[in-house]
């Protein structure tokens, strides 16, 4: 099996990325595994630029595959965001509860159609003495007005997927890992990586 550090501290990414290259012969590991507690600043003014940062930076300390992610919502009534601000739309503590309820607060009296969002992620897949690759995925749907569902994380109560009635936090693991922006993305990276 070969190793690949995935640049994350979050326990729900890493266990879809485990759940997706883990059956592609890629043995996943994690930031905490891997001993690394630095915070790397994100600069980036786009989800490619900051999972870019991200992989280099870790690979280049630690000389092994480093994928790195960065996701997000982009509500088009807000002009795009939270963004590339989506962990810290309510402030730097990272709480996922406090950020979606910021965003249904800005959508309060905002009519279905106007409620239109995407899912976007970007990861970047560094491997020493090559160039990094990047690709993305996205899922359409849009806000419900309240949060439904216990599954996932982040954004995921909220986030009513387009061609369904269910928010991304009501769909199984299984589902979800079949139309998630995460999933999209991983299965053009694994194309990658099987090259």
């Amino acid at each position: 099996m070969k190793e690949v550090i995935i640049a994350t501290t979050n326990a729900g990414k890493l266990k879809e990325f485990k759940e997706m290259l883990e059956p592609i012969g890629y043995h996943v590991k994690s930031l905490a595994d891997i001993g690394y507690r630095q915070e790397i600043e994100e600069t980036g003014h786009t989800f490619e630029e900051n999972a870019v940062l991200k992989a280099e930076t870790i690979s280049k300390q630690f000389h092994e595959i480093v994928i790195a992610d960065d996701s997000g919502l982009s509500v088009d009534y807000l002009g795009g965001s939270p963004g590339v601000y989506s962990a810290r739309y309510a402030g730097e503590m990272k709480d996922d509860t406090a950020n979606l309820n910021k965003v249904l607060r800005e959508l309060e009296g905002i009519e279905k159609e106007d409620r239109s969002a995407r899912f976007r992620c970007a990861l970047a897949v560094s491997i020493p003495g090559e160039e990094t690759k990047t690709v993305e995925g996205v899922v359409e749907g849009y806000i419900a007005t309240e949060p439904v569902g216990e599954n996932g994380f982040g954004y995921d109560p909220i986030f009513i997927v387009k061609d369904k009635t269910k928010t991304m936090a009501e769909l199984t693991s299984e589902e979800k890992n079949k139309i998630s922006h995460r999933a999209e993305a991983l299965k053009k990276l694994s194309a990658l990586l099987s090259s």
